[in-house]
C-alpha cells in the first residue's frame, strides 16, 4: 500500500520545538501557524485540540491548499485545530504527535489524488511532487487517504475518522482505478472510516463539528448533506426495501452494486449515468450502493456557499469568509526548500469555484460542483492588498481566475429551471438560454484589480472558455489590452467533431472565432500576443484517424504544441467510464478506446508531429492508419520519411601516418 522506505523523516515534524516566528522573503508572519507538535500546543496553552487535519501535502498556510483552508475555516469558527502534514505512515506514532483530538480526525490525501500525484498516463513515476519540499517524491503513500485513516485508527481506536479532500470525494462510489486497471470499492469501505465528506467540504464539516461538539455521537449523524456513511447488514436490508428508481418520490436511488459494476461493464455505465444525473444539489436524491452485504449511503450534495456576505447565521458560509481567514501566505518555517506548488500560486487570486462546462474528461464539476460560487470584488481586493505586503511581491498578480477564467458570477437566471434541471453541461451541445453569460462582473473586477496601488500587472493564467468569451467583445478587448503577458491559455482540446462530442466541448469553429477576435484586439492594443492551445490525445472516442485530422489542422494553423495532455482516466469522470467500459454512459453508444500504452503513445506522437524525436512513432501511426501518403518532404506531408544513413566504405588497411 505504501512506498516503502522512500519516505524520509525530514517531511515530518514530530520534534519538541514550537514553530519559530522568523522573518524572511515573505515578511513577518502575522498569525500563529496551526499547531503541528506538542510544543506548539504548550506555546498556546492548550492541553488538547478539538480537531486534527491530516494532509498529504506539505504545510503551506495559503487558501489554495485545501486541507489548510478547511483547518483555518474551522479555527475561525472557534475550534482548536491541529495539522499533521505529510506524517510518516510507517507506524502510528507520528499520528500521535498532537495527542487524540477531542472531536475527530479529518483525513485528506492533499490537493491531488495520491495515485495521480505519483504516476503519469504511461504509469511511470513522476520526477517531482509539486506539493512537497524541494519537489521531492516519496512524501506520501499510495492511496494516502486509506493509509492515513488506518494509522489514525491504530493511534486512537475510538476517535471518529472523517475522510475529505479530492481523493476521497472522487473515489466515494465504486470506481475504475486506472493505475491498478480494476474497479475498486468505495474508499469509505477500504478505509473503515466513520464518514466521508464529498465535494467542497466547508458546510458539511462545520455541521459535523458542531453536532459532535454538542454531544451527538458520530453514529447518529445521518442527514448531513455532502456526506456518505456505511450501513450494516440489518440497516442495508431495511434501506434496500425503501429505494426506488423513480426520480421525484423522495426515496434513495439504488445504484448497481460494487459486485455488479466490477464484472459487468453495462452495469458500470448505468451506474455512471445515474450518479451524474444526481449531482444538482437543488434536486439530487440520496443514493445507495451495496458492497457485499453492506451498503454505502450518500446524502444529496451540499448546497452551494452563500452569496458575497452570507446571511449572518451560524450555519452560513460564504466565499468571502474563506478568503478573509488569517493566512500567512507562506510555507511553514520548518521547511528549508521551496514547495513548487506554492511558488506557482503565491501571487495568484481565485475569483470563484465550480464549473458548469461538464467536460467529460474533467472531475472539477464532480468535486467543486456545477454551480458557480463567486467572491465579492471587495474580498478580491483585500486579498490583493495582502499579497502586496508579501516581501517578494514585485507588482505582478500572476492569475486572476479559477477553474475557468471567465465564469465569474455566471449563474442560472431561472430559479425554477435550476431546481428541475438535470443537464450535465450548461454550454453543451449549446449554451442554455437560462444561463447568465454577462461578462460585466469579471470585467469590473479585472479593472479594479489592476487599479490597486502597487500593482503593475494582472495576468489571466486560467483557461478562458472561448464559446462564452466570444459573446463579449468588451471582455476580449479588456483581456488583450491589459491581462495577457504575451500568451493566453485556451483549451480547444481537439478538432474532430466526434471526439468533441464525447468531450462535451464546443466545435473548433468557436475557438477559431475567438482566436480571430483576440488577434484583432491584440492588434488594436499594439501587442504581439498568441494563444497557447491545449489538446488531449488518447481520449475515449478518439481514433488514429481523428488524431491525424488534429495534426493536419495544427500544421495548417502553424501550431507546434509543447504542452500535450495524454488522457488519464481520473476516478469518477464520465470519460473514465467510457475508457473502462467502451460505452458512452450518457447515450449508451460504443466508443473507441485507446486502451494500450502503445496506442496512447502513437496518438500523442501525432500531436507532436513537428518534433523529430516523435517521427518514428508518428510514421508508425500513419502506416497503421493507412495514411502513408502523409509521409514525405513536401508541404502537404505531415512527417518526413526516415533518413537513410549514408553508406561508408570501410578501410581495413593501415591508417595514414602509421
Amino acid at each position: 500500500m505504501g512506498m516503502g522506505d522512500v519516505h524520509g523523516s525530514r517531511f515530518a515534524n514530530t520534534g519538541d520545538k514550537p514553530a519559530p516566528e522568523p522573518t524572511g522573503e515573505h515578511g513577518t508572519y502575522d498569525h500563529p501557524f496551526l499547531p503541528t507538535c506538542q510544543a506548539d500546543l504548550r506555546a498556546r496553552g492548550w492541553d488538547q485540540v478539538d480537531i486534527i487535519i491530516v494532509s498529504g501535502d506539505a504545510y503551506v498556510d495559503h487558501p489554495a491548499f485545501g486541507p489548510v483552508l478547511i483547518a483555518r475555516f474551522l479555527e475561525g469558527r472557534g475550534y482548536r485545530v491541529g495539522l499533521l502534514p505529510q506524517p510518516d505512515w510507517q507506524s502510528a506514532e507520528p499520528f500521535k504527535a498532537l495527542g487524540p483530538p477531542r472531536l475527530f480526525f479529518g483525513i485528506s490525501a492533499g490537493n491531488l489524488d495520491s495515485m495521480l500525484n505519483r504516476l503519469t498516463a504511461q504509469k511511470k513515476n513522476r520526477s517531482e511532487d509539486q506539493y512537497s519540499p524541494g519537489g521531492a517524491t516519496g512524501a506520501r503513500p499510495d492511496r494516502a487517504t486509506i493509509v492515513y485513516a488506518q494509522r489514525c485508527r491504530e493511534a486512537y481506536k475510538n476517535v471518529p475518522i472523517i475522510l475529505g479532500g479530492i481523493e476521497a470525494s472522487l473515489r466515494r462510489i465504486a470506481h475504475y482505478d486506472y493505475w491498478s486497471d480494476k474497479v475498486r470499492r468505495s474508499i469509505l469501505v477500504d478505509s473503515k472510516a466513520d464518514m466521508l465528506v464529498f465535494g467542497m467540504g466547508e458546510r458539511p464539516i462545520l455541521e459535523i463539528a458542531r453536532r459532535l461538539d454538542e454531544g451527538e455521537p458520530i453514529s447518529e449523524l445521518r442527514d448531513v448533506r455532502g456526506t456518505a456513511y456505511m450501513l450494516n447488514k440489518v440497516q442495508t436490508e431495511a434501506a434496500l426495501a425503501d429505494t426506488s428508481a423513480k426520480i421525484r418520490d423522495g426515496k434513495p436511488l439504488l445504484l448497481p452494486s460494487y459486485e455488479q459494476v466490477r464484472s459487468d461493464k453495462v452495469a458500470y455505465a448505468k451506474m455512471a449515468k445515474a450518479f451524474q444525473l444526481e449531482t444538482n444539489p437543488k434536486n439530487a436524491r440520496a443514493l445507495l450502493q451495496p458492497h457485499g452485504d453492506r451498503c454505502v449511503y450518500y446524502n444529496p450534495p451540499a448546497l452551494p456557499l452563500d452569496d458575497d456576505t452570507g446571511s449572518g447565521a451560524s450555519s452560513s458560509v460564504s466565499m468571502d469568509e474563506l478568503y478573509d481567514l488569517p493566512f500567512n501566505r507562506a510555507p511553514h518555517p520548518r521547511y528549508t526548500e521551496q514547495i513548487p506548488a506554492f511558488e506557482t500560486v503565491k501571487h495568484s487570486v481565485v475569483l470563484m469555484r465550480g464549473c458548469f462546462g461538464g467536460c467529460t474528461f474533467c472531475s472539477i464539476t464532480e468535486h467543486e460542483g456545477r454551480v458557480i460560487q463567486s467572491r465579492s470584488s471587495a474580498s478580491v481586493l483585500r486579498e490583493i492588498r495582502a499579497i502586496r505586503r508579501m516581501g517578494d511581491f514585485r507588482g505582478t498578480i500572476t492569475d486572476l481566475g479559477g477553474p475557468t477564467a471567465n465564469m465569474y458570477k455566471m449563474r442560472c437566471t431561472s430559479e425554477k429551471a435550476e431546481s428541475k434541471c438535470r443537464r450535465l453541461s450548461c454550454v453543451h451541445p449549446f449554451i442554455c438560454p437560462n444561463l447568465g453569460t454577462d461578462h460585466g462582473p469579471v470585467i469590473d473586477v479585472m479593472k479594479q484589480a489592476r487599479a490597486e496601488e502597487g500593482v503593475k500587472n494582472v495576468f489571466i493564467a486560467s483557461g478562458v472558455r472561448t464559446d462564452l468569451a466570444e459573446r463579449s467583445p468588451e471582455y476580449v478587448e479588456e483581456l488583450a489590452h491589459h491581462h495577457v503577458g504575451g500568451h493566453l491559455s485556451v483549451a480547444p482540446e481537439h478538432v474532430a467533431p466526434g471526439v468533441l462530442k464525447r468531450m462535451k466541448k464546443p466545435p473548433v469553429k468557436a475557438y477559431e472565432r475567438f482566436t480571430e477576435m483576440f488577434q484583432c484586439a491584440s492588434n488594436n492594443a499594439g501587442k504581439e500576443q498568441y494563444e497557447i492551445p491545449y489538446f488531449i490525445s488518447g481520449h475515449p472516442g478518439c481514433t488514429l484517424d481523428d488524431m491525424i485530422e488534429l495534426a493536419l489542422w495544427l500544421k495548417k494553423e502553424g501550431y507546434k504544441p509543447r504542452q500535450v495532455q495524454d488522457f488519464i482516466p481520473t476516478p469518477m469522470s464520465v470519460a473514465s467510464a467510457m475508457y473502462f467500459t467502451g460505452i458512452d454512459p450518457l447515450d449508451g453508444q460504443p466508443v473507441h478506446v485507446a486502451r494500450g500504452l502503445r496506442e496512447k503513445k502513437l496518438q500523442k506522437s501525432l500531436l507532436l508531429y513537428w518534433d523529430p524525436s516523435q517521427h518514428e512513432l508518428a510514421r508508425e501511426a500513419l502506416r497503421e492508419a493507412g495514411r502513408e501518403d502523409l509521409i514525405g518532404k513536401s508541404p502537404v506531408h505531415l512527417i518526413p520519411p526516415e533518413e537513410k544513413r549514408p553508406w561508408r566504405k570501410r578501410f581495413r588497411g593501415r591508417r595514414k601516418g602509421r
